[in-house]
């Protein structure tokens, strides 16, 4: 018997000669079908809508966890300037990323380099993006330029953080992110008619879009403004300058690991797809689980190779130095998250931590300065990521990710050749390449106006009393109640103790 679908003429001949109104009845019942089929088409854009729009503000929540883990990270003297910071790369981010920074990401159809349509949101929303995509996307961005300022801190003017982090939220990172996770960008894996090297660079999350991004745009400004007064002594020897606040660093991490999983597993951007033909328990929901759990495990791992690997290196059970290496770890893990096994991600994990201890060894022979060890931990461990994806990515879950290329390539440890370790060095060059081809003269022209770097006067002053008016936490208290409002002053700067 053929196959029949829901027309009236196909139901009507089933009622038999006694139905007085078939074409009728048929009409109905197909009626009745096509608006359950709605509803469930429906449902399936609202829940993949909220589960992107849940996780843009879990992503966005790192902005609070940055904010916290530099203020900790500085000395109590730049604490108002920091946080001033990571506000403005937020806002600024937001209005550049609005009228300029989708568009070139994203932005088709257009070229292999640059995205061309949807500037100011025209044209908005559409089959392919909606709202949410932007403020996912968005959130991302502002996440780059919360990196750079971490590297930067405590010797830059204010003009600088509003000029670096407009081109970098509005220009440098779009661009990148064109070419790795647009369908038209040259390096996409998505991108299934002209794939580098037959599989595309596997950045799911952005170890490289994100991390190295904004790791790389950091080590620039850092070394063209040179270390902080005091980081070295005369002799070349490594002065550590402490963070104020282990507290608000460990408060800071906390909030930062709590937005990753909205950070990697929210890259997934869908949760409603199955995979295969039929019901059944296994799907991207799966996916989506897995992805969170090898997050964690990396971090997890991370962690605790830096905590003893430091206590044999240093002698001391240091918390900051933990929290940078578990930060390190979800870096490293952020562009596979979604393509390997658990297992792998503990591997992923140790060699992190290893690559940031070596990083910042590195760091302090150069007489490099990064109060937040951002370039070492967002540039070094991204970097490596993008490495380890190219090692132990699983031929299964990359078909499931990445569908619609037979014969697509995994990693070179799980016998896939060469071919996806090749495309993932070609991706880290390219954003080594074009980041300093950018950010580097960015930098270098701020410095010529004279720009970039604050006085050294002010630097020792700290830039909470000479650039912001006050101190951000003496305060003097006293002790007056008016109206059930208690009153607090600022003390003057010039204040001093009465001796007793």
């Amino acid at each position: 018997m053929a196959s029949l679908g829901c027309s009236a003429a196909d139901l009507a001949s089933l009622f038999g000669a006694n139905t007085t109104n078939a074409t009728a009845a048929a009409d109905y019942i197909c009626s009745q079908f096509s608006a359950v089929s709605t509803q469930f088409t429906n449902t399936a854009y609202a829940v993949d809508s909220t589960y992107l729009l849940f996780s843009a503000y879990l992503v966005f929540s790192m902005q609070l966890g940055f904010a916290m883990l530099c203020a900790g990270s500085v000395r109590a003297k730049n604490t108002m300037n920091i946080m001033l910071t990571n506000v403005l790369d937020a806002a600024a981010g937001g209005l550049f990323y609005y009228l300029f920074g989708f568009a070139f990401a994203f932005g088709s159809p257009s070229n292999s380099f640059i995205g061309r349509q949807y500037f100011a949101l025209k044209s908005f929303p559409n089959p392919s993006y909606d709202f949410s995509n932007f403020l996912y996307q968005w959130a991302f961005a502002i996440a780059a330029a919360g990196i750079t300022s971490g590297s930067i801190a405590e010797r830059t003017q204010f003009v600088a953080y509003l000029i670096y982090s407009a081109f970098l939220t509005g220009f440098v990172y779009p661009i990148v992110s064109h070419w790795f996770w647009s369908g038209d960008g040259w390096g996409s894996p998505t991108n299934t008619s002209n794939l580098l090297f037959g599989s595309g660079v596997i950045d799911f999350a952005g170890s490289g879009v994100v991390h190295m991004v904004g790791g790389i745009a950091g080590l620039w400004g850092a070394f063209i403004e040179g270390p902080r007064i005091g980081r070295f002594d005369n002799a070349g020897r490594s002065v550590a300058l402490r963070g104020h606040s282990a507290s608000l660093v460990v408060l800071g991490t906390f909030l930062l690991w709590f937005g990753w999983y909205g950070f990697n597993p929210g890259s997934f951007n869908k949760i409603l797809v199955a995979y295969g033909s039929g019901g059944t328990y296994y799907g991207q929901w799966s996916a989506i689980g897995r992805t969170a759990v090898t997050t964690t495990l990396a971090g997890c791992t991370a962690a605790l190779t830096t905590l003893f690997g430091k206590r044999i290196l240093s002698g001391h059970w240091n918390v900051t130095d933990v929290c940078n290496g578990l930060l390190g770890g979800f870096a490293a893990i952020t562009a596979g998250c979604s393509v390997v096994e658990p297992w792998a991600a503990i591997i992923c994990g140790f060699v992190a931590a290893i690559v940031l201890i070596s990083c910042n060894k590195l760091a302090d022979i150069c007489k490099y300065d990064d109060p937040l060890e951002a370039a070492q931990l967002h540039g070094g461990c991204g970097a490596w990521g993008l490495i380890f994806t190219g090692l132990f990515a699983t031929e299964r879950y990359v078909k499931e990710v990445y569908p619609g290329k037979p014969g697509r390539p995994c990693g070179l440890f799980m016998g896939g050749g060469g071919r996806l370790l090749a495309a993932q060095i070609i991706g880290i060059l390219s954003i080594v390449g074009w980041v300093s081809a950018t950010m580097g003269p960015l930098f270098l022209v701020l410095k010529k106006l004279k720009l970039l770097r604050i006085s050294a006067d002010d630097e020792m002053a700290g830039m909470d009393l000479t650039r912001h008016g006050g101190f951000a936490y003496v305060y003097h208290d006293e002790d007056s109640n008016k109206h059930g409002i208690q009153m607090f002053t600022k003390v003057d700067p010039n204040f001093a103790t009465p001796q007793e």
